[in-house]
């Protein structure tokens, strides 16, 4: 179930999205084969700590972040992803794991892989294993205001045939880039 603040939320800035049941996925790529989707259209909400603040990071579901890209484009000295323990109170509504890309909302930055925003629509987790949540990019992006740059690691031949589920490096320490 989405929860109600998140619900709330898109209603009071009048922001239309559809919802969709399906079978409970615990990863991105789960959610994909739950919906029956391309792997470009689900959105993945990635924690990253930059300089020890918490950032939310959107990229494609099959997407890798990179975490040097990252350190770059935000200026900060260290990167690496958030261990749930870190985030999880951040986020007191949803299921961990589940963390939607709503920084306003939960009091985070939010940034953005370039490559989502050539997509009319976004699918992404908005605090359930069992619902996603559909809006139109431009909604997202009049809400959240989100820094949109290159945040991914580009996919090998190989790895854009498979599209497999791929998980970010755990850390960059900025000490060589």
């Amino acid at each position: 179930m989405i929860p109600s603040a998140i619900q709330s939320y898109l209603r009071r800035h009048r922001v239309p999205f559809e919802r969709y049941a399906h079978a409970r996925a615990v990863t991105a790529m789960e959610l994909v084969d739950a919906l029956n989707v391309p792997a470009w259209r689900v959105a993945k909400s990635v924690i990253v700590l930059a300089d020890r603040q918490p950032w939310i990071v959107v990229v494609p579901a099959m997407a890798t972040v990179d975490l040097r890209q990252v350190r770059h484009t935000l200026g900060v000295r260290t990167t690496r992803l958030a261990a749930e323990s870190e985030f999880t109170d951040h986020f007191p509504d949803c299921e961990t794991g589940a963390e939607p890309p709503f920084g306003e909302l939960y009091g985070l930055p939010v940034a953005m892989d370039e490559s989502l925003s050539v997509n009319e629509r976004l699918l992404f987790r908005a605090g359930s294993h069992e619902e996603a949540l559909e809006m139109r990019f431009q909604d997202f992006a009049r809400l959240e205001w989100p820094l949109v740059a290159s945040f991914i690691q580009p996919l090998s031949r190989e790895e854009e045939e498979k599209a497999p589920s791929y998980g970010a490096s755990s850390e960059d320490s900025g000490a060589s880039a």
